[in-house]
Parts: structure tokens; C-alpha cells; sequence
């Protein structure tokens, strides 16, 4: 217990970091280090042209936000088609952009569980992707799955500026609720691990706030059963929230 309340001292803690300058550098065919602005770590952010781009035509492009506490790894593993969320999307014409959170996968810092270190760091891969020449600035937008909505709405809600057209949330959990198990149902993959009092930490992680404030069109993708919850009282407060 007492290692778990100094992790989550140091996730509150980290929000005083210093924030250097953003900048980026290339490691591989597709892959490229971006820095994130708020903890100075070195994201690793993969890119994914479709085969038949030129290397002139501008095209659109989708970032995907990876749910729970999971790596981009999650967009690179087959479906029932046989094909993968890149594949499918460079099939349709447009470019994917994967990248690994603070603290996961091949990226630099401390976990963050999706607060505002993770925001400004997707606020940072938004940034670079809308940079390179092969992308249509003017054309990109967000997906998120499952617990990546806290991350993505959040991002969206504190950098207005972001040249993102729209958000899919993928059955995303709208509160503490959902994520923190602090309703009847007990569910949420950060249940028992932080107070629901805790009201610093819950004000950087519930989407249901974030998703007030923005201001690009807002799709929710929700099956009659969720993956994750008892029911879909999240759907519903999210669009309500939207709108």
C-alpha cells in the first residue's frame, strides 16, 4: 500500500515538471522520438502511410489512443478479418498514427494513467503528425478506445488549438465510476487503488467533464454490451455531456 500511494504521489507530483521545448527526430522507417512538452520524456510515435502514397499527395490521417493501460501494440493486432486498425485504415486511403504514452511500450517517463502529462503528450504527437508534409493538417482526427477518451477529450479540452476535426470514442468510461469502482458495480481497472475522494487526482481523469469543453464533432461507438461495464449509463451521461 504504502508503494501505491507514493506512485500516485509521484503522478500528482510530476505535474510540476519543468516543460521544455517540443521537438522530434527520427529513428527508423517509420518511427520517430517526440518529446513531451510536460515531462520531457521521448514518446515513441509510429506513422503508417498506405503503400500506394506517392510521396506528394497530402492524405488524411487518424490517431489512435490506446485504451486501459495499454501500448500501441493494441491497433497492431489482427481482427476477424485477418487485418489490423492499420492495415484497415491504409486500405481506406489514410494515414495511422500510433504512438506509446508516458511510461508504456517503448516511451520514456512514468505512467501517468491517462491524466494531464498523458494529455500534453498526445497534444504533442497531434502537433508532429499535423507537421509532416504527407499529412493534411486540415484533415485529421481522433480515436479512442475504452479508458483512452480520458486522454483524448482531455487533450482536446485543454489545448482548443489542436487541429484535430473530430473525435470516436470507443466505449469509453465517463467517470470515476467507471474507472475507480466507486459506484455499486465496482468495476474500472484503477478500482481500489485510488480514493474516489481524491479529487485532485479525479479532476485530470474523467472524460465526462472534458467532453463539455470541446469543440470538434464528438461519435460514440457503444455495443448494447460493453466491454467493460455492467451497463451503458456511460454512453449515455458522455452524450449527453456533448451536447
Amino acid at each position: 500500500m504504502k508503494r501505491l500511494w507514493l506512485l500516485i504521489w509521484l503522478i500528482l507530483a510530476a505535474g510540476c515538471a519543468p516543460r521544455p521545448e517540443s521537438a522530434f527526430s527520427k529513428t527508423g522507417k517509420n518511427e520517430y522520438r517526440v518529446i513531451n512538452p510536460s515531462s520531457g520524456a521521448a514518446l515513441h510515435v509510429q506513422i503508417f502511410f498506405p503503400d500506394t502514397w506517392d510521396g506528394n499527395e497530402r492524405l488524411p490521417a487518424l490517431i489512435l489512443v490506446p485504451g486501459g493501460n495499454h501500448t500501441s501494440e493494441i491497433f497492431l493486432q489482427k481482427n476477424l478479418r485477418g487485418k489490423n486498425s492499420v492495415t484497415e485504415l491504409n486500405d481506406a486511403g489514410i494515414v495511422a498514427v500510433l504512438f506509446d504514452p508516458d511510461g508504456r511500450g517503448s516511451s520514456e517517463g512514468e505512467e501517468n494513467l491517462n491524466g494531464f502529462i498523458h494529455q500534453d503528450g498526445l497534444a504533442a504527437v497531434i502537433r508532429f503528425a499535423a507537421s509532416l508534409e504527407g499529412i493534411d493538417a486540415t484533415r485529421i482526427g481522433l480515436a479512442s478506445r475504452s479508458f483512452g477518451v480520458t486522454m483524448a477529450s482531455g487533450a482536446l479540452a485543454r489545448h482548443p488549438d489542436l487541429p484535430i476535426q473530430f473525435l470516436i470514442d470507443w466505449e469509453g468510461p465517463a467517470d470515476r465510476n467507471d474507472i475507480g469502482g466507486c459506484d455499486s458495480s465496482k468495476t474500472g481497472h484503477l478500482r481500489g487503488l485510488v480514493s474516489c475522494e481524491n479529487e485532485t487526482f479525479w479532476s485530470q481523469r474523467e472524460a465526462v467533464t472534458f467532453i463539455r469543453q470541446i469543440r470538434v464533432p464528438y461519435q460514440r461507438i457503444q455495443s448494447e454490451k460493453d466491454h467493460a461495464q455492467p451497463d451503458t449509463r456511460h454512453a449515455l451521461l458522455m452524450v449527453n455531456a456533448a451536447v
